[in-house]
């Protein structure tokens, strides 16, 4: 059972402003479910994990939520709420009342988005991620390598929480050993923390045009010393990873790269664990 744990669906009219950027002209169009399935079929994937695109809307939850509940394929939903927001509790509840509110397995916010390095040290933030543990959720975290060593002392504050990083906390993959150096350090901290798992997603367009995968092996090579095969999973970031790469290059790169000794886990085992995911349905 081969579990996508990180991919996007989207239609641009929706309020997806950030895809108006002209670098991302060759993605901002609809990217429907049904499209999903045609990709999962020739990549031979077989579940997957719907992540929040970066609307910051709670609407769009009752979307994704009806996409999973529609598509047997969509297994779990990573939903955009306010992480800050002191009305966080109230927001998740109504989440779990949706259509597909079953599927909720775990709650994202653009602290990518914070020009603070230390926002996840702030208080009302801290308070949301102990009210998303409280739910049994998980929380995913976007953010860039200059946020990993907030997010290492956030782990330790709610270790009750369930922390999955998502792109490895944005390495600049396309600096070789310049990027590798940078983000080393506070990444290795944040892999201290037991309640901590980590995506291998979003690679290819750190890596940029023109990657190959001698530039993302030192990358995947630190991920699986710090955190194991056991806190470590697949995700694709499809759509976003048309930028530079095909939905089957992506996981045959990670393929590549990989340890085989560490494609079980990675390639499904961890994302059921930590998202608590029904395969079967």
């Amino acid at each position: 059972m081969i579990v996508d744990a990180h991919h996007h669906l989207w239609r641009p009219e929706r309020g997806y402003t950030w895809l108006n950027d002209p670098a991302l002209a060759g993605i901002r169009r609809a990217f429907t479910p049904d499209e999903l399935r045609v990709e999962l079929a020739a990549a031979k994937v077989d579940r997957t994990v719907l992540v929040e695109g970066g609307r910051c809307h709670v609407d769009e939850a009752a979307e994704f939520l009806g996409y999973a509940a529609d598509t047997a394929e969509i297994v779990g939903v990573v939903a955009w709420a306010d992480v800050a927001d002191p009305d966080l509790a109230a927001t998740i509840a109504g989440f779990c009342r949706l259509r597909g509110g079953e599927l909720l397995v775990g709650i994202r916010s653009q602290v990518q988005g914070e020009a603070d390095p230390a926002y996840l040290d702030r208080a009302d933030v801290r308070r949301g991620l102990a009210t998303v543990a409280a739910a049994g959720l998980a929380f995913d975290l976007v953010i860039r390598v200059d946020q990993l060593s907030a997010a290492a002392r956030a782990a330790a504050a709610v270790p009750e929480l369930r922390l999955v990083l998502d792109h490895l906390g944005k390495p600049r993959i396309d600096e070789g050993a310049a990027g590798l150096l940078d983000w080393r350090g506070p990444f290795t901290d944040l892999a201290g923390n037991a309640n901590v798992t980590c995506k291998l997603s979003g690679m290819v367009t750190e890596a940029g045009p023109g990657w190959t995968h001698e530039q993302l092996r030192p990358f995947v090579d630190v991920a699986v010393a710090e955190f194991g095969a056991d806190r470590l999973m697949f995700g694709s970031d499809w759509p976003v990873c048309l930028l530079a790469a095909s939905y089957g290059d992506v996981r045959i790169a990670l393929e590549q790269v990989l340890p085989p000794p560490a494609w079980d886990e990675v390639f499904g085992g961890t994302a059921a664990r930590t998202y608590g995911l029904v395969v079967d349905r």
